[in-house]
């Protein structure tokens, strides 16, 4: 069994769903190597999210971030404002969305469905660069 971590940086998005499953396996080249195992992806941060979701049409993405505003709109009279607006509910999606995947690994490669990307959910409208800690593990060819 093989044990390879690693944390990465994400650019800096804006508000919004993003496919980040491109980033991850650029950053994460020991991938090629594992036969069977798993990947878990956890995000150091308590304003973004991930969640694994549609890959092909940009709607998708456009959907979810109005669907979540509805169920957590900023104008609920949040107690915690400390960093503007979209702080407290930032943390609110974060927490229904959560801060971890876990993707099997076949053949060197994510066990992805056809239609399935890993998304970075930034819940703040600044949110800056984010950092995922990379957890591999698995047996090679």
């Amino acid at each position: 069994m093989t044990w390879h971590q690693k944390t990465v940086t994400l650019p800096a998005h804006h508000r919004g769903f993003h496919l980040i499953s491109h980033h991850i396996i650029e950053d994460l080249p020991e991938l090629k190597a594992i036969r069977v195992g798993l990947l878990n992806v956890f995000i150091q941060h308590t304003s973004a999210s991930l969640t694994l979701n549609e890959n092909a049409s940009p709607d998708v993405r456009v959907d979810m971030e109005s669907l979540i505003n509805s169920i957590v709109p900023e104008d609920f009279p949040y107690a915690h404002y400390l960093e503007g607006r979209d702080d407290m509910p930032s943390h609110m999606k974060s927490s229904l969305f959560g801060p971890s995947l876990t993707i099997p690994v076949r053949d060197g490669r994510l066990a992805l469905g056809v239609w399935q990307g890993i998304y970075l959910c930034e819940h703040r409208d600044h949110g800056g660069r984010r950092r995922l800690v990379l957890t591999l593990n698995g047996e090679g060819a």
